[in-house]
């Protein structure tokens, strides 16, 4: 039976709204492919520029390997395997790229506090979300060998969702090596190959040093080829320390397989499943700490219709595709600096012929070319803090406006075979116009700002509902009379 936010949602929902979502989609395809394909072109720049000048610019290499590794190869793979690898439950979680990963070598029950305690009673440090500053934070330990115990993990994907979260333990204080494993919940009613229930899946493997991964390059943990070591380390490490926690294996659950990880690396299992039951782990009740702003919500709006509104961590995407805005905004400016500059000779020989005709015109075409650096500078920041707000339709306006500029280099490159170097400027605006695409058209932007601009939505409708109710109820009121 559907709440009432649910059915008024559904009031809201006409079939024309369906297939404006449906566009916004198609449309949000389309830039991650034009993005992919202005990646592309960048990296062809930047390999050419780099033989154009020989050994002076052998640094354009390092840039070259995160560009081809941190954009193109990943949406790349992002693209194919979407075709080639099964969109199914097969034992395997998978990476953000959609390749195959570590194998799923663990089934749970219990809350998730239950889970929480017994790994916590066991040894094992929650670790911590991805974000800049855990990642520089884990970047910096690998480097000096510092010893960081709740370094982050990188995402895997099960039901099409994140980990839930992800526990580790460090090896004699170095962040290269740790035991780490990973948790997804399990959805309502969800039964494994062969109708068994479950409420928790997990993937754990042991990282054993620090490399490159074989299909995107990135810089990555490598992990150990024999993953059923690591599962029984798990078992054994919750059974010892929750005495209440019962175990039963699943013999044969998966065939037993060699193959390898969405690093490249090699992994193998007997696929036998142990089932972990930690329903009767006990878990100390804390107090419920409420958000001052869920108060001032749930006093505006009855509680019945207030929807849930989780809040999303900007992802690191948001972050550079702000930045990046920005950076583009300070070399609109300096463009703008440059053309004065050149103005100024171009008046003064003007002057010099004293023909007045001229000096008006030059006046006026410098006046509308400063207002247009201006307007570009102005947008530029006002849809910056929008994005970082979580508006949806801001970030539309940045790659829309990214995308016509990228269009326009091209038309200059290939049709009027304009030269895009350091020295000229031309690849600098170029690669910060295609990265403003690349990061806000990335799925991580996506989510967050569809995700705020939803809880928005449902906010909105959740008010709507309020005055719809406390109307009926005045009309209720007056009849009674």
């Amino acid at each position: 039976m559907s709440t009432p936010l649910q059915q008024l949602e559904a009031d809201e929902h006409p079939l024309e709204t369906r297939q404006r979502i449906g566009f916004v989609r198609l449309v949000d395809r389309a830039f991650f492919l034009f993005g992919t394909a202005a990646t592309a072109w960048l990296g062809y720049l930047l390999v050419t520029e780099s033989f154009t000048h020989g050994w002076q610019n052998l640094w354009f290499i390092v840039i070259f390997w995160v560009l081809l590794a941190y954009l193109l190869l990943p949406r790349i793979h992002q693209l194919l395997t979407v075709i080639y690898v099964p969109d199914y439950f097969i034992g395997r979680a998978r990476t953000r790229e959609g390749l195959l990963g570590d194998p799923v070598n663990l089934s749970l029950f219990g809350t998730a506090e239950q889970v929480h305690a017994a790994m916590t009673a066991a040894g094992w440090n929650r670790a911590d979300e991805v974000s800049l500053t855990s990642g520089w934070r884990i970047v910096m330990s690998t480097i000096m060998r510092r010893s960081y115990s709740d370094a982050p993990v990188s995402p895997l994907y099960l039901f099409g969702n994140i980990q839930d979260f992800t526990y580790q333990q460090e090896v004699a204080g170095n962040p290269a090596q740790r035991h780490h494993v990973r948790f997804w919940k399990a959805p309502d009613g969800w039964l494994l190959p062969g109708g068994i229930h479950t409420q928790w899946l997990a993937a754990g493997t042991y990282d054993r040093s620090v490399g490159l991964s074989l299909f995107t390059l990135q810089v990555t943990h490598k992990i150990d080829a024999d993953t059923d070591v690591e599962r029984d380390h798990i078992v054994s490490t919750l059974v010892e320390a929750n005495p209440d926690a019962v175990v039963t294996v699943i013999r044969n659950f998966s065939t037993g397989y060699h193959a390898v990880n969405g690093g490249g690396d090699a992994i193998a299992t007997d696929g036998d499943l142990p089932q972990v039951d930690l329903r009767a782990v006990p878990v100390a009740v804390a107090p419920i700490a409420v958000p001052p702003d869920a108060v001032a919500a749930s006093a505006e709006v009855p509680a019945a219709v207030v929807p849930v509104v989780v809040p999303v961590r900007r992802p690191i995407s948001i972050y550079l595709g702000v930045l990046l805005i920005l950076l583009r905004s300070i070399t609109t400016v300096g463009t703008a600096i440059g053309v004065a500059f050149d103005w100024k000779q171009v008046d003064i020989t003007l002057e010099a012929g004293s023909d007045a005709d001229a000096q008006l015109l030059s006046g006026t075409v410098f006046v509308v070319l400063m207002t247009l650096f201006a307007l570009a500078v102005v947008i530029d920041l006002v849809v910056a803090r929008l994005i970082f707000r979580g508006g949806n339709r801001a970030r539309f306006v940045a790659m829309g406006l990214a995308a016509v500029l990228v269009i326009g280099s091209g038309v200059d490159f290939f049709v009027s075979g304009t030269s895009f170097t350091l020295e000229n400027g031309g690849l600098l605006g170029l690669s910060l116009d295609i990265l403003v695409l690349v990061a806000l058209s990335n799925d991580e932007a996506r989510d967050f700002t569809t995700g705020h601009s939803n809880s928005r939505r449902s906010l909105r409708l959740a008010l709507r509902l309020r005055r719809r109710a406390a109307r009926g109820s005045s009309e209720h009121s007056v009849g009674v009379r």
